[in-house]
Parts: C-alpha cells; sequence; structure tokens
C-alpha cells in the first residue's frame, strides 16, 4: 500500500527548559493512502497538536513528517504554503469562515491562493462544489446568512475545491446537531469509500470514531494503542476510551448493553 502520511520519532515541546510541556512524546505514525483515521484522546492529550502539525500548520520540536513521499518539516515557508493548498484540505470545528466575504469567496479561497486558475475558472469550480455539497444556492451569501450546516458544508467544498489527496478534520460535528453530524460523516465516509480521500480526524466522541477505519488513542503525548473499527463493538477495547469520550459516547455504550 502507497503510504501518504509518515511521521517518524515525533515530539512537541512548548515553553522553556525550566519550565517545559511535553505535548508530544515521539510518536511513529504510518497512515496509507484511503485510509480514515481517527485520532482520540482526553483534553490535552496532543492529538490536536498532532493533527496541526501532520497538516503543516505547526512545526515539531524534533521529528521528521512526510506527506506523499515528501519530507516538510525542512520547507520554506512560501514552499510550504504552496504544498499545503495543493495536498492538504482543512475542515475545522468553527468552520472558520471569513464572514466579510461570500460563501463562494470563502470556497476559493485555497484556489485564489494557489493562483493557478483564471476569475472564470475560479468561479467555475466554485460554483461545481457548492453543487456537490448542496449549497449552490447560498453561493452568493455571507456565512451569517447561513444555517450551521450550509456553512460546514461550505468549509467542506472550500477543503475539496483544490482536489487534495488528504483531508485533515478537528472536531468537524463539535457545533452541528445530531442530524447535521451524521450528514457530514456521509460525506466523508463517501469521499473516502468513492474517491479515495486519506483522511485523518479528530473526534471525543467513540460514535463518531465508529466512522473510521483504524483508531489511534493518545494520552500524555502517546500513542496508547491503535484500534481497528471492529474493535469498538467489544467492551474491553470500549472501556479503554469512554473515560476520555462525550456523554454521546457513553450513551453509545450503554445501548451495547
Amino acid at each position: 500500500m502507497e503510504k501518504v502520511i509518515e511521521v517518524q520519532n515525533l515530539t512537541k515541546i512548548y515553553g522553556t527548559a525550566t519550565s517545559k510541556t511535553i505535548a508530544l512524546d515521539n510518536i511513529n505514525l504510518e497512515v496509507y493512502k484511503g485510509e480514515f483515521v481517527g485520532i482520540m484522546g482526553p483534553s490535552g492529550s496532543g492529538k490536536t497538536t498532532l493533527l496541526n502539525i501532520v497538516s503543516t500548520i505547526d512545526n515539531p520540536s524534533k521529528g521528521l513528517v512526510e506527506l506523499n513521499g515528501i519530507e516538510v518539516c525542512s520547507m520554506y515557508d512560501t514552499q510550504l504554503s504552496k504544498f499545503r493548498y495543493e495536498n492538504i484540505g482543512f475542515i475545522f470545528q468553527e468552520f472558520n469562515l471569513i464572514d466579510n466575504i461570500t460563501v463562494g469567496e470563502n470556497i476559493a479561497i485555497p484556489l485564489t491562493l494557489s493562483k493557478k486558475l483564471g476569475t472564470k475558472e475560479i468561479r467555475e469550480k466554485t460554483v461545481e462544489y457548492a453543487k456537490r455539497l448542496g449549497i449552490e444556492e447560498v453561493v452568493d451569501k455571507y456565512p451569517n446568512e447561513c444555517s450551521g450546516g450550509q456553512r460546514q458544508r461550505a468549509a467542506i467544498a472550500r477543503a475539496l475545491v483544490n482536489n487534495p489527496s488528504i483531508i485533515v478534520a478537528d472536531e468537524p460535528t463539535g457545533n452541528l446537531d445530531s442530524k447535521n453530524s451524521h450528514e457530514l460523516l456521509k460525506i466523508l465516509k463517501e469521499l473516502n469509500s468513492k474517491e479515495g480521500k486519506t483522511i485523518v480526524m479528530v473526534t471525543h466522541d467513540s460514535m463518531i470514531a465508529s466512522y473510521c477505519e483504524r483508531i489511534l488513542l493518545i494520552k500524555d503525548g502517546k500513542i496508547e494503542e491503535y484500534l481497528e473499527r471492529e474493535d469498538l463493538s467489544q467492551k474491553e477495547f470500549f472501556y479503554k476510551i469512554v473515560d476520555m469520550t462525550s456523554k454521546e459516547s457513553q450513551s453509545f455504550l450503554s445501548e451495547m448493553e
């Protein structure tokens, strides 16, 4: 299988020599093309820090990160920005839409920054992805004129518009109700199964994690265990993570009793 993400001996330290916090401690990780990987752990465990470094938003204190076979930690900022816009799509809990530009302009941000297409082509591609996500009618509206579900779909369209090979999602359902959460996960699952997108998703919710093929459990900056999706149906594994997760996950566990 083709390796899309490789992390070797990754460490992230915040603070100074006299007062430091080890956010990640010698992490090793491999993700292969077409995988849907979940990262779970308690608050402060290092899961978002790991996602940020893997997605090139943050730099490690030491260690190696390779994406699509390219070592990214030593890149200059301009190189890294170009690589990011061409290879990675981001979906955040807070949507991260810019309020004073339209939904369409938000979706088009990666295309605008990559500077590969003209204005007409950017508009056509923006509308194409808005249609795919079922939000064509709000392309010329502003984010505050849209529902939460529409804003999240706009964020997904923005993540996909450059056709990235890797999608990273940080608590993508955190601000959505149950209906919109399941719709989002259905979209991600289809992108993974039908288009072969590699997805890495941070979540605190075991029900959400059950959409993933493989789950990393992180605690105190270290990977404690790798679980396969079928392990979630086995109580001995589920009890290992239920204390890390939300009330929704504990309810999910109760239904298994």
